[in-house]
């Protein structure tokens, strides 16, 4: 797989251009944005995406859309291999306006991996063609999932967020932030879910998964996050991470070694 910039191709004459790059360890990618949507597909390994709005965690199985010009950062979790699509804005009127977690299908998966290896002109009415328009009609119906810690715009609201992203623990609770903030739980629950769109529990339970999922992925055993997430036992974490994500912890341990 060749690795390919996505600014050399984003002027490529075609609605949709599909790519594929091998990330070492813990590599990087600055904060940038595309003229053109983009749908960031971990085929192997976990990644992380950031932008001022709020952070995405993207295991197997899962993809990020990133709307066209969002500013956004990526971080890889090991080694990585990503397949994605930059496509032009007017053909993914279907998709959200900011960045969202989508589920990946079987077929969608086969798709960006074939797609990828196709040259950025491929002919659009021949075999490349299809499978391309193929995948735009794919990107667009993808059910989306929730995994996301959007941020709030209130700076002191927004300032304990980001703390709390940086150093979570499960035994917050909403007094603690009420008291830190000199908030009413009443005010500071309605405040919360209005610039969220979120409770504030399913909101500290998202920033776990979050966090969990690079470290499970590196390699950390369950317990040893669970409890450093402030979790009272491994299974108490293990019934929260199942309820996100419909698979235990242990399954993106082993994910991420096969």
């Amino acid at each position: 797989m060749r690795n390919v910039n996505p600014d050399d191709v984003e002027a490529t004459p075609r609605p949709a251009v599909a790519i594929g790059n091998d990330y070492p360890p813990q590599f990087e990618l600055a904060r940038h944005s595309h003229r053109r949507a983009q749908l960031l597909y971990a085929a192997e390994g976990v990644i992380t995406v950031d932008t001022e709005h709020g952070a995405w965690v993207v295991p197997p199985e899962r993809a990020v859309w990133i709307p066209a010009e969002v500013s956004h950062s990526v971080r890889m979790v090991g080694a990585v291999k990503t397949r994605s699509v930059l496509i032009e804005p007017a053909y993914c009127l279907a998709r959200a306006a900011q960045c969202e977690v989508i589920v990946v299908s079987a077929l969608l998966r086969s798709l960006l991996v074939e797609a990828a290896e196709s040259p950025p002109e491929y002919d659009i009415d021949g075999r490349d063609g299809l499978v391309m328009a193929l995948l735009m009609a794919e990107v667009n119906l993808a059910p989306t999932i929730l995994l996301a810690v959007p941020f709030p715009k209130s700076p002191g609201l927004a300032a304990k967020c980001h703390a709390f992203l940086a150093r979570p623990d499960a035994r917050v609770t909403i007094e603690d932030w009420c008291r830190d903030l000199n908030l009413e739980r009443r005010t500071f629950t309605r405040l919360f879910r209005r610039q969220t769109g979120m409770s504030f529990v399913a909101w500290r339970q998202q920033a776990c998964v979050l966090t969990a999922l690079p470290r499970l992925a590196g390699g950390e055993t369950v317990t040893g996050v669970a409890l450093d997430l402030g979790y009272d036992s491994p299974a108490a974490f293990a019934t929260m991470f199942k309820r996100w994500l419909g698979v235990p912890p242990s399954h993106y341990q082993s994910e991420t070694r096969t």
